[in-house]
């Protein structure tokens, strides 16, 4: 079974600067510079195409709001069924119909949220789509069984009050040694939003937050957490803002990566 890579050229739920649709294009090219190659740490050769597969992009031009939402879990549906998929956004609004597709194919389903931000916000300029606001929504609806944000460095009062309210477990920047024991009993969603990382590693983000983890950090991550990996979304890259593509190429090792676990996730044996 071969991991899927799906792209999700979407920003219109931004809440300050247009410009991850252009994501999923840019990781591509990153992925495929003659400057690196496509093996992973762990040995796999991703230049071996029975590993993996892209899918291509969900044809979102011109979609918006629920048309948007209904897009991109329709595209996600075919992925799904080939394999364990890796979404790459995109706006962090895409991880919405991302997980809420993928629980049904994995009932219980626990999610490790990487990122400076919760993303809990109850209305967001009165756009219950905003990517600030995925978390909320799938919390609402009882989907998840868990979430653990990993990272957080900028949490206000009412999203503390919605992690209360929904009973979220957040390993703030300040505790970040906590993720190194995290282990989770049920199937796990990885949602990895770029600025989790310091902006010394990724400035080609739209919202630059210092103090966060370093891109060996992330990989440690991807790689011990314990759990079974089952699906992935990589978001937030904004290629207007990046600096000679150091972001872009970060964003690609990380999604190879991904994919190594995910392959590796697929049979556990």
């Amino acid at each position: 079974m071969s991991v899927q890579l799906l792209g999700l050229p979407q920003d219109n739920n931004s809440s300050y600067l247009a410009g991850p649709a252009a994501a999923p294009a840019a990781i591509r090219d990153a992925l495929h510079c003659d400057s690196s190659n496509l093996s992973t740490e762990c040995g796999l050769d991703l230049g071996d195409t029975g590993l993996w597969r892209d899918a291509g992009d969900a044809p979102l031009a011109g979609l918006a709001g629920q048309a948007a939402y209904d897009g991109i879990a329709a595209a996600l549906i075919p992925c799904l069924d080939a394999g364990p998929t890796l979404a790459l956004g995109g706006d962090h609004s895409v991880s919405w119909p991302c997980i809420a597709t993928t629980v049904e194919r994995w009932p219980g389903l626990s999610v490790l949220h990487l990122d400076a931000h919760p993303d809990l916000y109850d209305d967001m300029q009165g756009n219950p789509f905003s990517h600030a606001s995925p978390f909320a929504r799938l919390l609402e609806s009882g989907a998840v069984s868990r979430l653990v944000q990993v990272g957080i460095r900028t949490l206000n009062r009412h999203q503390a009050e919605q992690a209360e309210r929904f009973g979220v477990d957040i390993i703030p920047m300040r505790e970040i040694e906590r993720a190194h024991t995290l282990s989770f009993d049920t199937p796990v969603y990885l949602s990895l939003d770029l600025d989790v990382l310091d902006p010394a590693f990724a400035p080609g983000v739209s919202h630059h937050e210092p103090g966060g983890l370093s891109t060996r950090d992330v990989i440690r991550l991807i790689q011990r957490v314990k759990g079974r990996v089952v699906g992935a979304d990589l978001v937030e890259l904004n290629p207007t803002r990046d600096l000679n593509g150091v972001t872009a190429m970060t964003a690609a090792k990380l999604a190879k990566e991904l994919i190594a676990r995910l392959h590796r996730d697929a049979d556990p044996r």
